[in-house]
């Protein structure tokens, strides 16, 4: 049996997972301004992914990288959803 396609999923599935939180914590403390280091982080993980021959590590950069990049525009509709009220704003942060 190959369960190479099952492990890749799962590693999807729980990166995914992890960066939901990233997402939600960056938003409260530092608001939008990292983005540019979601999209240096995304873009250095695609581009590594492409010269990597074992296919757990090519795929989880890859799945990784793409989440960052994703990450980009979740972080904008965090911070609308923030001033919808559906999650609590910073009070500390302006």
């Amino acid at each position: 049996m190959y369960f190479t396609g099952i492990i890749i999923a799962i590693m999807t599935f729980v990166t995914i997972g992890v960066w939901h939180p990233i997402v939600i914590k960056t938003e409260y403390y530092w608001g939008t301004r990292p983005w540019i280091v979601f999209l240096i982080v995304g873009i250095s993980c695609c581009a590594a992914a492409l010269f990597i021959e074992n296919v757990y590590i090519s795929s989880f950069l890859g799945v990784f990288g793409a989440s960052s990049l994703w990450a980009i525009g979740e972080l904008f509709s965090q911070k609308k959803r923030v001033e919808k009220g559906w999650f609590p704003k910073n009070p500390k942060r302006k």
